[in-house]
Protein backbone atom coordinates (compact mmCIF):
# COMPACT_ATOMS: atom_id res chain seq x y z
CA UNK A 1 0.00 0.00 0.00
CA UNK A 2 1.64 3.11 -0.86
CA UNK A 3 2.21 6.61 1.45
CA UNK A 4 -0.50 8.85 1.02
CA UNK A 5 1.13 12.28 -0.72
CA UNK A 6 0.06 15.34 1.89
CA UNK A 7 -1.47 17.59 0.31
CA UNK A 8 -2.76 21.69 1.11
CA UNK A 9 -0.41 23.72 3.56
CA UNK A 10 -2.41 22.87 6.65
CA UNK A 11 -1.28 18.83 6.68
CA UNK A 12 2.12 19.82 5.51
CA UNK A 13 2.63 21.86 8.37
CA UNK A 14 1.35 19.44 11.06
CA UNK A 15 3.23 17.05 9.66
CA UNK A 16 6.17 19.24 9.90
CA UNK A 17 5.36 21.01 13.25
CA UNK A 18 5.20 17.36 15.18
CA UNK A 19 8.84 16.56 13.80
CA UNK A 20 10.62 20.10 14.66
CA UNK A 21 8.81 19.82 18.04
CA UNK A 22 10.25 16.28 18.93
CA UNK A 23 13.57 17.77 18.18
CA UNK A 24 12.54 21.01 20.24
CA UNK A 25 14.46 23.00 17.08
CA UNK A 26 11.58 25.52 16.12
CA UNK A 27 13.59 28.66 17.51
CA UNK A 28 16.51 27.38 15.05
CA UNK A 29 14.27 27.24 11.92
CA UNK A 30 11.91 29.69 9.95
CA UNK A 31 9.63 27.23 8.34
CA UNK A 32 7.68 28.84 4.85
CA UNK A 33 4.93 26.29 3.87
CA UNK A 34 2.94 26.64 0.78
CA UNK A 35 0.37 23.96 -0.60
CA UNK A 36 3.01 22.99 -3.43
CA UNK A 37 6.46 24.25 -1.39
CA UNK A 38 8.22 23.82 1.90
CA UNK A 39 10.88 26.55 2.37
CA UNK A 40 13.33 25.57 5.50
CA UNK A 41 15.86 28.34 6.46
CA UNK A 42 18.63 28.46 9.57
CA UNK A 43 18.44 31.02 12.24
CA UNK A 44 21.74 31.56 12.53
CA UNK A 45 21.88 34.38 14.77
CA UNK A 46 19.54 31.84 17.45
CA UNK A 47 22.21 29.24 16.41
CA UNK A 48 25.07 31.07 17.40
CA UNK A 49 23.72 32.15 20.66
CA UNK A 50 22.65 28.79 21.60
CA UNK A 51 26.47 27.32 20.60
CA UNK A 52 27.62 30.26 23.11
CA UNK A 53 25.80 28.78 25.80
CA UNK A 54 26.52 25.04 25.39
CA UNK A 55 27.47 23.70 27.97
CA UNK A 56 26.41 26.26 30.17
CA UNK A 57 23.79 26.81 33.09
CA UNK A 58 22.47 30.02 34.93
CA UNK A 59 21.67 29.71 38.54
CA UNK A 60 18.99 31.72 39.96
CA UNK A 61 18.37 32.78 43.19
CA UNK A 62 15.77 35.19 45.26
CA UNK A 63 18.40 35.63 47.67
CA UNK A 64 20.47 39.15 47.56
CA UNK A 65 24.39 38.77 46.67
CA UNK A 66 25.36 40.38 49.31
CA UNK A 67 23.90 37.65 51.78
CA UNK A 68 25.00 34.87 49.25
CA UNK A 69 28.09 35.00 46.75
CA UNK A 70 28.11 33.12 43.39
CA UNK A 71 30.62 30.67 45.00
CA UNK A 72 28.03 29.90 47.89
CA UNK A 73 24.86 29.82 45.28
CA UNK A 74 27.02 27.16 42.95
CA UNK A 75 27.83 25.15 46.06
CA UNK A 76 24.27 25.04 47.75
CA UNK A 77 22.78 24.01 43.92
CA UNK A 78 26.06 20.94 43.81
CA UNK A 79 24.49 20.31 47.52
CA UNK A 80 21.01 19.60 46.71
CA UNK A 81 21.61 15.83 47.32
CA UNK A 82 21.15 16.50 50.99
CA UNK A 83 18.44 18.37 50.74
CA UNK A 84 16.35 15.57 48.72
CA UNK A 85 17.83 13.05 51.27
CA UNK A 86 16.42 15.07 54.32
CA UNK A 87 12.91 15.83 52.73
CA UNK A 88 12.63 11.97 51.64
CA UNK A 89 13.63 11.25 55.69
CA UNK A 90 10.51 13.86 56.00
CA UNK A 91 8.20 11.98 53.81
CA UNK A 92 9.13 7.73 54.29
CA UNK A 93 12.35 6.56 55.63
CA UNK A 94 12.64 7.98 58.83
CA UNK A 95 9.96 10.48 60.19
CA UNK A 96 6.60 9.14 58.12
CA UNK A 97 5.18 12.64 57.61
CA UNK A 98 2.90 11.01 55.25
CA UNK A 99 0.37 9.74 55.52
CA UNK A 100 -1.11 11.81 58.47
CA UNK A 101 -3.86 10.46 60.46
CA UNK A 102 -5.02 13.62 61.95
CA UNK A 103 -8.27 14.73 61.38
CA UNK A 104 -8.23 18.48 63.07
CA UNK A 105 -5.91 21.21 61.26
CA UNK A 106 -4.65 22.01 64.36
CA UNK A 107 -3.01 18.46 64.88
CA UNK A 108 -2.61 18.51 61.01
CA UNK A 109 -0.21 21.65 61.73
CA UNK A 110 1.45 20.22 65.03
CA UNK A 111 2.59 16.69 63.14
CA UNK A 112 4.27 19.13 60.52
CA UNK A 113 5.80 21.44 63.01
CA UNK A 114 7.85 18.12 65.13
CA UNK A 115 8.68 17.17 61.67
CA UNK A 116 10.61 19.77 60.58
CA UNK A 117 11.88 20.55 64.21
CA UNK A 118 12.92 17.32 63.91
CA UNK A 119 14.97 17.62 60.89
CA UNK A 120 16.34 21.31 61.69
CA UNK A 121 17.52 19.58 64.93
CA UNK A 122 19.39 16.72 62.98
CA UNK A 123 20.63 19.21 60.46
CA UNK A 124 22.52 20.84 63.35
CA UNK A 125 23.48 17.75 64.88
CA UNK A 126 25.75 17.02 61.49
CA UNK A 127 27.55 20.32 61.37
CA UNK A 128 28.07 20.49 65.02
CA UNK A 129 29.37 16.67 65.12
CA UNK A 130 31.36 16.77 61.69
CA UNK A 131 34.71 17.03 63.21
CA UNK A 132 33.89 13.71 64.76
CA UNK A 133 32.63 12.09 61.49
CA UNK A 134 34.04 11.63 58.21
CA UNK A 135 31.98 15.26 56.87
CA UNK A 136 34.58 17.59 54.82
CA UNK A 137 34.46 20.84 56.78
CA UNK A 138 36.53 22.39 54.17
CA UNK A 139 35.64 21.66 50.87
CA UNK A 140 36.81 22.97 47.99
CA UNK A 141 35.58 26.26 47.21
CA UNK A 142 33.82 26.55 43.95
CA UNK A 143 36.46 28.54 42.37
CA UNK A 144 38.82 25.76 42.09
CA UNK A 145 40.31 25.04 39.19
CA UNK A 146 38.28 22.35 37.35
CA UNK A 147 41.63 19.99 37.33
CA UNK A 148 42.09 20.56 41.15
CA UNK A 149 38.21 19.60 41.64
CA UNK A 150 36.52 16.19 41.72
CA UNK A 151 34.80 15.03 38.76
CA UNK A 152 31.07 13.32 39.10
CA UNK A 153 32.42 10.40 37.91
CA UNK A 154 35.50 9.94 39.40
CA UNK A 155 36.26 9.71 43.69
CA UNK A 156 35.73 12.20 45.52
CA UNK A 157 38.88 13.89 46.30
CA UNK A 158 38.68 15.42 49.96
CA UNK A 159 40.25 18.90 51.28
CA UNK A 160 43.72 18.65 52.72
CA UNK A 161 42.39 19.72 55.99
CA UNK A 162 40.75 16.19 55.78
CA UNK A 163 43.10 13.76 55.04
CA UNK A 164 43.73 13.08 58.50
CA UNK A 165 40.43 11.42 58.90
CA UNK A 166 41.12 8.74 56.49
CA UNK A 167 40.01 5.56 57.78
CA UNK A 168 42.49 2.90 59.54
CA UNK A 169 42.08 -0.65 59.15
CA UNK A 170 42.25 -2.19 62.99
CA UNK A 171 41.92 -5.57 64.11
CA UNK A 172 38.72 -6.00 65.63
CA UNK A 173 38.74 -6.49 69.47
CA UNK A 174 36.97 -8.93 71.21
CA UNK A 175 33.58 -7.31 72.99
CA UNK A 176 35.67 -7.31 76.52
CA UNK A 177 38.31 -5.45 75.28
CA UNK A 178 35.48 -1.91 74.80
CA UNK A 179 35.23 0.37 77.16
CA UNK A 180 31.69 0.41 78.66
CA UNK A 181 29.51 2.96 77.10
CA UNK A 182 28.33 6.10 78.30
CA UNK A 183 24.27 5.16 77.76
CA UNK A 184 24.28 1.98 80.07
CA UNK A 185 23.53 2.86 84.04
CA UNK A 186 25.69 1.19 86.64
CA UNK A 187 24.83 1.17 90.32
CA UNK A 188 27.28 3.45 92.37
CA UNK A 189 28.53 4.31 96.33
CA UNK A 190 26.79 7.82 95.78
CA UNK A 191 23.83 7.02 97.76
CA UNK A 192 20.68 10.10 98.32
CA UNK A 193 18.49 9.79 101.96
CA UNK A 194 20.23 6.08 102.05
CA UNK A 195 18.98 5.29 98.56
CA UNK A 196 21.36 4.14 95.96
CA UNK A 197 21.44 6.72 92.40
CA UNK A 198 21.96 5.05 89.44
CA UNK A 199 24.79 6.79 88.01
CA UNK A 200 25.95 6.54 84.24
CA UNK A 201 29.67 5.22 83.47
CA UNK A 202 32.52 7.39 82.67
CA UNK A 203 31.94 8.90 79.71
CA UNK A 204 35.23 8.19 77.03
CA UNK A 205 37.13 10.90 74.96
CA UNK A 206 35.06 10.50 72.04
CA UNK A 207 31.36 10.77 74.15
CA UNK A 208 33.48 13.62 75.88
CA UNK A 209 34.14 15.78 73.08
CA UNK A 210 30.48 14.78 71.16
CA UNK A 211 29.42 16.99 74.63
CA UNK A 212 31.82 19.89 74.14
CA UNK A 213 30.80 20.02 70.78
CA UNK A 214 27.24 19.99 71.18
CA UNK A 215 27.97 22.83 73.62
CA UNK A 216 26.16 20.62 76.71
CA UNK A 217 27.11 19.28 79.93
CA UNK A 218 27.55 15.14 80.40
CA UNK A 219 24.58 13.93 82.51
CA UNK A 220 25.68 12.24 85.85
CA UNK A 221 22.29 10.35 85.88
CA UNK A 222 19.29 9.22 84.46
CA UNK A 223 16.94 10.59 86.76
Amino acid sequence: MAARRLVGADQIGLKIGKVIDKYKMAKHLHVTITDTTVTITRRHTQISAEAALDGIYVLRTSVPASDLASAAVINAYKNLANVERDFRSLKTDDLDLRPIHHRLEDRVRAHVLICMLAAYLTWHLRHALAPLTFTDENPLPATTPSHQRSDPPSRHQSSPQNHHRRPTAHPQLPRTAHPPSHTHPQPSPLRRHQNPVPMLTEATDTQTRAFQLLNTTIPLSLQ
